[in-house]
């Protein structure tokens, strides 16, 4: 990124002057993902005038974009030269951004059999506390060595600086896919999709609700053919399957429009429970929606955080707050003492003075 762009520099004249008057910035992009994770602290510090595809080279995979590019704007891009982000970021609503994506860290339905955004992050620039330009990684998988700082910006939520600039691996779009459907309740669902795991099958997305599941297949049509034969179920159509997997994916299907209803009338909240795929079913009261092969499980409930954390310890993995009028029992869950020690003295070294986004991982960080 250019260090003289007036955009850039802006930014660094606004992180010194709060930094000598004390003051702290809650980093915007598109506002998409305002209510994910603690409220931050500080007065908002706009990001849209970092906008722009900075390269694209499609033979060798690779996009680099500006932090305020809009992700629908980057996505057209890329799907014009038939290639995408296979993790799907989700964008909940129009606006979201390049930075927004990285910063929040969150993944689609294909997460468990594509990987995660941070997999697919080369490098990065990033202004921190201090009114530094910093950049790491590359452009290319094998510049990366030692530990790559630009990949623990994924899910950071803005604490350790502002991102700038990212650089993206991007996959060809799968020449086949299909969708199909199958009745059977949660635990025969969760059973079959880990028969399914342990097979050479193209599975790329699957979805429990309420004694239907739904799996998705990607990659070459002869595999995905193949598997149709095998697997069974009925055979969903393009134009339904494609509505089910966008509005599950940006949280525009059913079970999710209900869920933000609930919670927005203050009766319940909506937690993300992360858990291995083999895990039994969560024994809560309230809604659950099953994604990635099991191992991610959306619960709408009135039970108590300590309720809801309790039952996903005991399980195996930790739960997330997601979405609430309530958030007394803290939206991440409480990290054991030396990951603490690590978050403490992250922030510390990218931004001491808590100039950025203060609080929005942790009250207290």
């Amino acid at each position: 990124m250019n260090d003289h762009d007036p955009a850039l520099q802006r930014l660094i004249d606004q992180v010194h002057a709060a930094r000598a008057d004390g003051r702290h910035f809650d980093i915007r992009g598109g506002g998409t993902k305002s209510f994910y994770g603690e409220p931050a602290q500080g007065e908002p510090l706009h990001l849209r005038e970092l906008s722009g595809i900075s390269s694209y080279e499609p033979s060798e995979l690779v996009v680099t974009a500006r932090a305020g590019t809009p992700l629908a704007e980057l996505e057209a891009a890329l799907a014009e030269r038939g290639q995408c982000l296979p993790f799907e970021p989700p964008h909940f609503m129009a606006g979201g951004t390049v930075g927004g994506m990285v910063a929040a860290g969150l993944s689609g339905p294909s997460r468990a059999s594509v990987g995660a955004v941070r997999d697919y992050v080369l490098g990065a620039s990033m202004l921190n506390g201090k009114g530094e330009v910093l950049s790491f990684g590359g452009q290319v998988m094998k510049n990366v060595a030692g530990y790559d700082v630009s990949r623990l910006l994924a899910g950071s939520m803005g604490t350790l600086g502002v991102i700038l600039e990212v650089s993206l691996k991007v996959l060809p779009i799968a020449p086949a896919t299909a969708t199909l459907r199958f009745q059977m309740e949660q635990v025969a669902a969760l059973d079959q999709l880990n028969l399914w795991g342990g097979q050479p099958l193209p599975l790329n997305a699957s979805a429990w609700w309420d004694g239907t599941l739904l799996v998705r297949l990607r990659g070459a049509l002869a595999a995905v053919q193949a598997a149709m034969v095998s697997m069974g179920g009925d055979v969903i159509e393009p134009a339904l399957a494609s509505p089910f997997w966008d509005g599950l994916r940006h949280h525009t299907d059913e079970y999710f429009t209900k869920a933000h209803a609930a919670v927005n009338g203050g009766t319940v909240s909506l937690w993300r429970v992360s858990l291995p795929p083999t895990a039994k079913p969560l024994i809560l009261p309230g809604e659950q929606l099953i994604e990635w092969h099991g191992a991610q499980r959306w619960l709408c409930t009135s039970a108590s955080g300590a309720k809801v954390r309790e039952a996903a310890l005991r399980a195996g993995g930790h739960a997330t707050l997601f979405m609430s009028q309530h958030k007394q029992a803290g939206v991440f869950a409480p990290l054991k003492a030396p990951l603490d020690r690590i978050h403490r003295e992250l922030k510390k070294s990218f931004d001491p003075d808590a100039v950025f986004n203060r609080g929005r991982l942790y009250p207290e960080l």
